[in-house]
């Protein structure tokens, strides 16, 4: 067995993220991809993506996958490695590739995903017997998964249903339901009515449950996913709600941002609202914690904001109701009446 990056006097981490990430390719400049002369190359994926903004929060994070044994998987491991992410139980496949995607930008943006037969869907029950998977996360407070993962392979479903199944104690799981119609068109998605159900943190949108189950309404996801502590359901741009499981409800409206590029934002207030979770701040703070974590990845190129400063942190989660809806995010900076 061969590992990413194996580093036996690592301490282990606070918070663990699973998942598969790929590399990316990025048109060099706007056109048929056909035209295209020169590819920019970046990694991209939801776990890794929320493992890296937590690793900013100061969270000490471990990210577990399976990489190819190619120049991608190295990009990928060393990336994430600079971003501060343990990467020690990431295990280098001998045989099968690191998934890949392209990002088409005419006649609209979209993308294309090469991953059928990657390394990542090879992962399966059998990491249990893996030594450094059991150190990396014996320890963790948190385990986040998502709804990528089943829907790569059978044996994909298989580890992500014993996981959430596994004893449990002192740790909490997260799952993001992160719907991939794509990826589920030849699978059965009731079967993340079940995943969600075993969590003890349940992410999703509002327009995913209505697209993957018709749930229409704040009150029909809680009755679809009653088991979870609590479910946070972002609406678009406009508010998150978390409905926990004693049915008390808190919302709070998002940042006004100008907006540089929308990718990875919702991992990015997954990791904030996390952060905030093991730090035991309260629900609104959690919050409020997610979408200023959000706004940086919207004002930033990429998938990853720079994070704010601590002091600016606290006054943001300190601010009034009326400063907070007065508060604006741009790539130049934040203006805030909390700040004054």
């Amino acid at each position: 067995m061969i590992y990413a990056g194996a580093d036996p006097a690592a301490p282990n981490p606070q918070a663990v993220c699973l998942g598969e990430t790929m590399a990316v390719l990025l048109p060099g400049h706007p056109g048929p991809t056909e035209s295209v002369e020169q590819f920019l190359v970046g990694v991209g994926g939801a776990e890794s993506n929320v493992a890296c903004g937590l690793a900013g929060h100061g969270i000490t994070t471990a990210w577990i996958s399976r990489v190819g044994d190619d120049a991608f998987g190295r990009r990928i491991t060393s990336e994430l490695t600079a971003r501060g992410v343990d990467v020690s139980a990431v295990t280098v496949d001998p045989l099968r590739p690191t998934g890949l995607y392209l990002k088409e930008t005419h006649p609209h943006s979209r993308m294309r995903y090469y991953r059928t037969g990657s390394a990542a869907s090879a992962l399966g029950p059998d990491i249990f017997t893996n030594p450094v998977f059991n150190r990396v996360v014996s320890g963790a407070r948190l385990l986040h998964l998502s709804g990528i993962t089943p829907a790569l392979s059978d044996s994909c479903l298989g580890l992500i249903r014993a996981l959430l199944t596994a004893p449990r104690p002192g740790r909490t799981v997260s799952f993001d339901l992160n719907w991939r119609p794509a990826l589920w068109r030849d699978r059965d998605p009731a079967v993340l009515l079940e995943l969600g159900n075993a969590a003890d943190l349940l992410f999703l949108g509002a327009d995913e449950a209505e697209a993957a189950f018709g749930l229409g309404s704040d009150a029909a996801i809680r009755a679809a996913f009653p088991a979870p502590a609590t479910v946070v359901v972002k609406n678009s741009e406009h508010h998150v709600t978390a409905l926990n499981a004693d049915g008390t409800t808190v919302s709070e409206p998002a940042l006004l941002v100008e907006v540089v590029e929308p990718t990875g934002a919702g991992d990015a207030f997954a990791a904030g609202y996390l952060a905030a979770t093991l730090r035991g701040l309260d629900q609104r703070s959690r919050l409020r914690l997610g979408h200023i974590t959000a706004a940086t990845a919207l004002t930033s190129h990429g998938d990853h904001g720079v994070p704010q400063s601590p002091e600016l942190t606290a006054a943001l989660l300190a601010a009034s109701p009326d400063q907070w809806a007065a508060t604006r995010v741009a790539a130049a900076g934040i203006h805030s009446p909390a700040l004054f």
